[in-house]
């Protein structure tokens, strides 16, 4: 019987929020932590804990970078343009910190995963790193991610594609995935929302992204490219029965509820 895994992406989705739907549907948290306390990476631990978004409560996983890796995607003023008080100093470290998909890839090759988790891990950065050659107009191996291959995408995708193979997961239907509008800062500026890094993962792997008009960014690159890497279907069977639900919780405050439903289904 296919293990099929359905995602309702109507409040967009993000490596954290893809991890914590999956930890809540039953993926072992042990085997998870195994793999990321084996990365040769530093300066992050990893927290779980349940949330109340929208009066649901959800699983929350959160990387914790300390303080010399904190990147402040989850700090709503600096990402939506009202602060400015991130200095020159930080940018000049992150570039420090940027590593090329070669670089990436012996990472996850020396992690403790199995042969699947790891090929899809390498597969998502993959994707992301051709939909980052095609903004920036550089080839693949040319790519020197920043916020994609920081400290905590590299455990978000790690987790994510972890958690993935520990369910036994081998079809994953996603109908469409919802992203707002408006701006969104990055080491490179403001940009609009949808990012080019987004576009370009649509573009190729033909997401079925939908606009809203919830001001913010929903969808991120990673989020994107886990998206496309685990996708097999894009039509709900006619007549199915839920198994078993999980909800991950992102942390960006928006009007949407900021959810990530991931449901075990079996057709009727």
């Amino acid at each position: 019987m296919d293990n099929i895994l359905y995602l309702d992406c109507t409040s967009g989705i993000s490596g954290d929020m893809f991890v914590a739907s999956l930890l809540d549907l039953g993926a072992d948290r042990e085997v998870m932590q195994k793999a990321l306390d084996s990365l040769l990476v530093h300066g992050f631990e990893v927290k779980i804990s349940r949330v109340e978004k929208s009066g649901r409560n959800a699983c929350d996983f959160c990387v914790v970078l300390d303080e010399k890796h904190e990147n402040h995607d989850h700090d709503m003023q600096y990402l939506h343009g009202k602060a400015e008080g991130h200095s020159h100093k930080e940018a000049a470290h992150h570039d420090h910190e940027c590593r090329g998909i070669i670089e990436i890839n012996e990472i996850i090759e020396k992690a403790d995963m199995t042969p699947g988790a790891r090929a899809l891990a390498k597969k998502i950065f993959s994707i992301l790193a051709e939909a980052e050659a095609k903004a920036h107009q550089v080839p693949v191996e040319k790519v020197h991610f920043h916020e994609v291959g920081a400290v905590d995408s590299i455990a978000d995708i790690v987790a994510a594609a972890v958690c993935f193979d520990n369910l036994g997961i081998n079809r994953t239907i996603i109908p469409q995935i919802c992203d707002g509008t408006g701006t969104i800062r990055c080491r490179h500026g403001v940009l609009p929302v949808p990012v080019p890094a987004v576009k370009n993962i649509d573009l190729a792997h033909k997401l079925n992204l939908h606009i809203t008009d919830v001001e913010g960014e929903l969808v991120t690159p990673t989020g994107a490219a886990i998206a496309a890497a685990i996708r097999t279907d894009e039509q709900l069977p006619d007549h199915f029965t839920i198994s078993r639900t999980g909800l991950g919780a992102g942390k960006r405050t928006y009007k949407c509820p900021g959810i990530l439903r991931a449901v075990f289904i079996t057709e009727d």
